[in-house]
């Protein structure tokens, strides 16, 4: 499968995911959702200036994906403990 194909469907289920889950109430579950749906596009941004040669905006890229995945842990530290 093409990665563009595969990087836009699971960010876009991840987004399904978090307006399902705040229309439903569970914001926690919610944020989640989105840390992980933000640290996916950024780690595939990253990679996609990478190959085209956007070095610097793929290091920052590269970096917001690593505080967002980081994010995602953090949350789903909260949300499995409470």
């Amino acid at each position: 499968m093409n990665i563009k194909w595969l990087s836009s469907i699971l960010v876009g289920l991840f987004s399904i995911a978090a307006l399902i889950l705040i229309i439903m109430g569970y914001f926690n579950f919610a944020v989640l959702a989105m840390t992980i749906m933000f640290a996916l596009s950024n780690g595939f941004r990253a990679r996609s200036f990478h190959e085209q040669g956007y070095l610097k905006e793929a290091k920052w890229m590269k970096y917001m994906a690593i505080f967002f995945a980081i994010s995602s842990i953090i949350v789903l530290f909260i949300v499995v403990t409470s």
